[in-house]
């Protein structure tokens, strides 16, 4: 109870840093078109993905939120208050640190527990949450559409060569629709900053395990207990099936953001020159679907701007830390879609890339290299009026 008070504490004191925390009835989406007994079980799914745990409910010991809703504002992107921490690997070759506690730091502790730091060695990224509104749609991608933006990649004049971050899955993860092992047996992955996790239901139960420190039957070991105050993992899982597969499947059946002004002149001109500057063979702006067992989802187009591919970005990028088989410098294309709402859950402000380093837009595209620093010279040499026009149309999304 300590904890919590002083983070209410924190609150009062970084009114400036808090983003602004909005009705999630009236954010930035709803449901898809459901059934009924899917809208119930949506329903189930949005009251737990805001619900706040305590420990009683299997918070902790170490812990970066205390629910999904702390860092998805509204289904949008998150602040850096509730950044948090990733650490050990270097190479596809694995973590190093899992038994010191990687790969994720506990920002914060209950009371009597001594606050987790950083191994001696281990290096790390800082991450703020991504968009989590029309993700849903992103896992219904097939592995087809993906490996062909890849192999468009591969004659790029500009030297864009992205690729999917392939890794194995977890004994509990049901292989999606179109979706097939590599030789080695590993699968495409997709979601996350380095685009190192599978499917919903994988990043669903690590959030629940590394951001909370909540135990299920996916994952039944607490991360944090190589700490001896931490004491063993509980006997029964913090959080059952039903709860955990009602947030996965509201995440799922969360609807794509909807673009705002999509006709006005200056948008559509500043969607040209993203497109003429190279900006969408990473940022690609349409998906399609396959089949989906949620009707709303099967055999749709979309517009993420997202490739799904990881891509080099330079040694400005490089944190020295990666997931699954992707190099330090490589990052999963981020969906720019609502991206202009963000200002309205970082409190007016903007914190952009992986770790909300860039305050602006443009700021954010200076920030693009290796693969994209050609795209990135061509804005740089723009008339006032064309990047005007295109960071316009960014807004619009």
């Amino acid at each position: 109870m300590g904890v919590i008070v002083l983070a209410v504490v924190a609150f009062g004191a970084c009114s400036k840093l808090l983003p602004s925390m909005i009705n999630p009835e009236i954010g930035i989406c709803g449901p898809v078109s459901l059934t009924d007994e899917q809208t119930v079980l949506f329903s189930a799914g949005n009251d737990q993905f805001f619900a706040n745990r305590t420990a009683a409910t299997g918070l902790g010991p170490y812990f970066v939120a205390t629910g999904c809703g702390s860092c998805h504002s509204s289904d949008n992107r998150g602040h850096p208050f509730t950044i948090l921490t990733r650490f050990g690997q270097t190479d596809s070759s694995g973590n190093k640190f899992l038994a010191e506690g990687g790969p994720q730091l506990g920002a914060f502790c209950l009371p009597g527990f001594t606050p987790e730091q950083l191994p001696a060695g281990a290096t790390s990224t800082k991450l703020i949450a991504p968009i989590t509104a029309g993700v849903g749609f992103l896992e219904a991608v097939p592995d087809s559409e993906i490996l062909a933006f890849a192999a468009a990649n591969q004659n790029n004049p500009d030297g864009v060569r992205g690729h999917p971050n392939y890794d194995s899955l977890p004994a509990y993860a049901a292989v999606l629709n179109g979706s097939f092992p590599r030789s080695d047996g590993k699968y495409i992955c997709r979601f996350g900053r380095k685009g190192a996790v599978y499917s919903l239901l994988q990043q669903v139960t690590l959030a629940y395990n590394h951001d909370m420190g909540i135990t299920s039957t996916y994952m039944p070991d607490n991360p944090f207990n190589y700490l001896d105050q931490a004491g063993p993992s509980p006997a029964a899982a913090e959080v059952d099936n039903a709860t955990l597969n009602s947030v996965v499947f509201y995440v799922r059946c969360l609807q794509t953001p909807i673009q705002r002004n999509p006709t006005d002149s200056t948008v559509t001109y500043g969607s040209r020159v993203f497109s003429e500057i190279g900006c969408a063979v990473c940022h690609q702006p349409a998906l399609t679907t396959g089949y989906s067992p949620i009707e709303a989802l099967s055999f749709q187009t979309f517009n993420p701007y997202t490739d799904l591919l990881v891509h080099d970005m330079g040694p400005g990028l490089d944190d020295g830390y990666t997931e699954g088989t992707a190099r330090t410098s490589e990052w999963r294309t981020a969906p720019l879609w609502g991206l202009g709402l963000a200002p309205n859950v970082q409190g007016g402000y903007t914190y952009l890339l992986h770790d909300g380093r860039a305050h602006s837009i443009e700021q954010a595209i200076g920030m693009h290299g290796g693969e994209a620093a050609a795209s990135e010279g061509r804005f740089a040499n723009l008339p006032a009026s064309d990047k005007a026009a295109l960071i316009t149309f960014l807004k619009s999304l």
